[in-house]
């Protein structure tokens, strides 16, 4: 086998490319500042047993595991980088108040989320922790769909479920809060005849309740047909409210659909209140995923409210057009103390200068060349070159 080629759906991202990721990170953490975002770092692994505290099956899955030859004890390469944050906010940080972090790197997936989709997404995120109102999962979408008009996306879907909903259908039934897990697994694939087999023996009332949620997708008039049709709980009752309260905000922001589906319990058992996903077109999976989850930090010694989101920068910017090519100034290799003082200030002013090696052509697909260094007159001056 040719020592030059990579694992399957790992890949080397080019100058173009890389540039394109590259400006669209900085893009995102500038705005992520504008909001009062402080960036952490989490390390790119860490003992098992951290990494995967409160963050479910799927990420387990998705963890490449390796023995630590220094302590003996099992490692994770992160898949995801939430909890980490979540660690950080909980455990080092300690502050009583409302904490907003964003973060950025690359992590690392045993298998590939989709066809043609990478093992090493590069993920950037935010959240907040420490405030268990609406208003923090409002700023998040809110972040979540300007981060997409960044990265110019002019349609975006935004898909929008609550956790609560199935949790208050469930609380007083036995049989269902014993099944969670199938049912969630069954509502996932709006598998309805598995549904009826699995909720022949509970309540009247949860039975109906749960059969009733396959259904409950489409506009934001799924909410209210969701009002009349499920029982009157007072957990329903909020979850719906809250998810009415974020589709009117999502309303104003051009360019973005919104659509309810109250059986799309992707990330139930780690998330604990609204949860969303965001589809662009050119992509088949979610762009962005977030939501609430307010028991993860309860595992590193405090629990704190959290919510956030998080995207894959790698996916986003395949949609993004070609960078354009950068103007650049050639300049000439030489030890002369003008050339070297004249190339020194261009650069302090922000230009491009590149300077030829001898013997060399310039040849970079990043850079246009339109002008050049030349010596006349006694001095160095820039010469365009057509």
């Amino acid at each position: 086998m040719p020592n030059w080629l990579l694992p399957e759906n790992i890949a080397d991202v080019l100058p173009s490319e890389a540039r394109k990721i590259e400006e669209l990170r900085r893009r995102l953490l500038d705005n992520f500042r504008l909001y009062g975002y402080e960036m952490v770092m989490p390390p790119l692994l860490e003992y098992l047993e951290s990494l995967l505290t409160g963050a479910g099956q799927d990420t387990d899955l998705r963890t490449f595991k390796l023995v630590d030859q220094l302590s003996g004890r099992t490692l994770g390469v992160r898949a995801d980088m939430t909890t980490q944050v979540a660690r950080i906010d909980a455990h080092l940080l300690n502050r009583a108040s409302v904490t907003r972090l964003c973060y950025a790197g690359s992590v690392l997936h045993t298998r590939p989320t989709g066809l043609h989709a990478t093992r090493e997404p590069i993920q950037i995120g935010a959240e907040i922790y420490g405030h268990a109102g609406l208003e923090a999962d409002a700023e998040i979408q809110e972040l979540a769909l300007n981060s997409l008009a960044l990265a110019g996306m002019r349609t975006i879907r935004l898909d929008l479920c609550h956790v609560g909903v199935l949790r208050a259908i469930i609380a007083n039934d036995a049989a269902a809060k014993r099944d969670e897990a199938q049912l969630f697994a069954l509502l996932q694939a709006k598998d309805v005849p598995g549904l009826q087999e699995i909720t022949a023996a509970y309540q009247e009332g949860t039975r109906a309740a749960l059969l009733a949620l396959p259904n409950l997708y489409g506009d934001i008039s799924v909410i209210a047909r969701a009002r009349i049709t499920l029982p009157a709980l007072p957990g329903i009752a909020q979850a719906l409210d809250e998810l009415q309260a974020l589709v009117e905000l999502a309303a104003g922001h051009e360019g973005a659909a919104v659509t309810i589906d109250l059986a799309d319990l992707r990330g139930y058992h780690y998330h604990s209140g609204v949860m969303f996903s965001a589809y662009v077109p050119g992509l088949p999976n979610a762009v962005v995923r977030g939501g609430r989850y307010d028991h993860v930090g309860e595992a590193f010694g405090r629990a704190r409210p959290a919510t956030g989101f998080s995207l894959d920068l790698r996916e986003l910017a395949r949609l993004m057009p070609g960078a354009e090519r950068k103007r650049a100034i050639l300049a000439p290799w030489g030890r002369d103390a003008g050339l070297r003082e004249k190339i020194a200030q261009l650069r302090q002013a922000g230009e491009i200068v590149i300077q030829s090696l001898p013997g060399h052509e310039h040849d970079q697909d990043e850079f246009d060349c339109d002008r050049a260094l030349d010596f006349s007159n006694g001095n160095w001056i820039i010469k365009n070159l057509g």
